[in-house]
């Protein structure tokens, strides 16, 4: 015998129809089966049944999106970078891979240098070297004062050119007598100097190579973020083809060299050591964005404050180098310093930005622009400026007989002026007849002979042989 229960759409209490045969309207003993009181927790155990449905559906569902988050989650994870594939198309690519690109890349075209340099040397055994009195004393028969003797040195280089140029530090070959390169394929060959500049610490020298030469690309030093990723490559201790990798600390890093120098350093944490100098600071889409000039260190070695050139410096240079053998520089005819938060505050200006013209040469290209002394240039060029080393970079390395405007605060508002920049060089004449009208002197070169006498150790500076009482 079986039975179909189901709920009475018209009456609060279950009725039992069976299908086939015996009795029939059996209201007496569906009561007896379910009873009043037994009701309500039979409803009950219904409602649970389905609100437990809905919810274990509602796990399922939240389980299911969970794991569908957690796995887009760990995507960025592994894909830290974006790398330039085609044009300007970026796809995510692991960090570890694009540094490994990065090396590949560029490896290739970072040489190691060997110098050797015939340096003046004090002779040791002179102790009051120069003196005539003490000679004469104690009957010293006369020595040479100074010998020369040869210095062997290593450094890093990057070829530039398929015709062999390679770049490097003038701290590196600026100075040598005789150069040779080995490459990364192991084959060396001999180099020469094609010209150095001291005052931004860059050399070119160049190899004549039959092979193909592969060479580095470079990037937009402007463009540089801090925070992004880098990759150096160089011969630190002679280690050939050292890869080392880190972070962009800062940017405009200045009173790094001489305070005469040109400077406009990249700071970075990845390792550089001696022997590194010389050899390029790259980012992920394996640009040269530096060149790897010093380091900050109290043990001499790596200590996480690296500094590199500015791969924009370096281009300019090189190509003046390679050209002409020299730099030409612009000229302003301006002293300039740095904006202080006090000369800030005595100005009016916030923030303390610009560089502030100490003095204007008569005579000079900013004279005849109208720069005054007490303004603020806070613009050279359609480039802004931050402080005075800026505005000496923009210079140096601008066209020489260029007009460009320039932008200043003079009584609290903003004057634009155009400048015909000078040649530095020329400049040397004006400011020195400058210098004697104020000081009244006259001046000569200091001779060798005076040189030994008053112990100098060497024939820089003048001897004042006329002076306006």
């Amino acid at each position: 015998m079986s039975y179909i229960v189901f709920q009475d759409t018209y009456h609060s209490h279950m009725e039992v129809h069976f299908s086939e045969g015996g009795y029939l309207g059996g209201r007496n003993t569906m009561e007896n089966r379910f009873s009043d009181r037994n009701r309500p927790l039979f409803n009950r155990f219904i409602k649970i049944s389905i609100l437990g449905m809905v919810f274990m559906f509602l796990g399922v569902w939240f389980m299911t999106a969970c794991a569908r988050e957690s796995e887009d989650a760990q995507k960025p994870t592994d894909a830290l970078v974006s790398d330039r594939v085609e044009g300007n198309t970026k796809t995510p690519v692991d960090l570890s891979t694009a540094i490994e690109r990065v090396a590949e890349q560029n490896i290739p075209a970072v040489v190691h240098i060997e110098v050797t340099e015939r340096q003046e040397v004090v002779n040791p055994l002179l102790p009051f070297e120069g003196d005539p009195f003490f000679r004469h004393f104690f009957n010293i028969p006369q020595m040479p004062r100074k010998f020369k003797r040869e210095l062997k040195g290593l450094g890093t280089g990057m070829i530039i050119d398929p015709h062999g140029h390679i770049l490097t530090n003038n701290h590196v070959a600026g100075g040598a007598t005789k150069i040779e390169v080995l490459l990364a394929n192991g084959k060396r060959y001999p180099a020469r100097l094609v010209g150095a500049d001291p005052k931004t610490d860059l050399a070119v020298i160049k190899i004549s190579a039959k092979e193909s030469l592969s060479h580095v690309t470079f990037g937009d030093s402007d463009k540089v973020k801090v925070g992004q990723w880098v990759v150096a490559i160089g011969h630190p201790g002679g280690l050939d083809q050292t890869v080392t990798q880190g972070i962009i600390s800062a940017k405009h890093r200045t009173g790094i060299m001489d305070p005469s120098t040109y400077q406009d350093f990249l700071q970075t944490d990845a390792a550089i050591n001696p022997g590194n100098s010389g050899g390029p600071l790259l980012n992920l889409l394996g640009e040269v964005i530096g060149v790897n000039a010093a380091i900050a260190s109290q043990s001499g070695g790596s200590e996480g404050i690296g500094f590199a050139i500015p791969s924009n410096m370096a281009i300019h240079i090189s190509r003046a180098l390679i050209a002409h053998g020299k730099v030409e520089r612009g000229w302003l005819g301006v002293s300039v310093q740095d904006i202080t938060p006090e000369l800030a505050k005595s100005f009016g200006v916030e923030p303390a930005k610009g560089a502030l013209i100490a003095e204007v040469i008569k005579g000079g290209p900013a004279e005849k622009a109208g720069i005054k002394r007490g303004d603020i240039v806070v613009s050279y060029g359609g480039k802004e400026i931050r402080n005075a080393s800026i505005l000496r970079n923009e210079v140096a390395i601008g066209t020489i007989g260029q007009n460009v405007e320039v932008a200043v605060l003079r009584n609290d508002k903003k004057v634009k002026l155009m400048v015909k920049t000078g040649n530095l060089e020329d400049a040397t004449k004006i400011a020195s007849s400058s210098v004697k009208e104020r000081l009244g002197v006259k001046v000569r070169p200091v001779t060798s002979r005076e040189a030994e006498k008053y112990g100098l150790n060497s024939q820089q500076g003048v001897a004042i042989v006329w002076l306006d009482s």
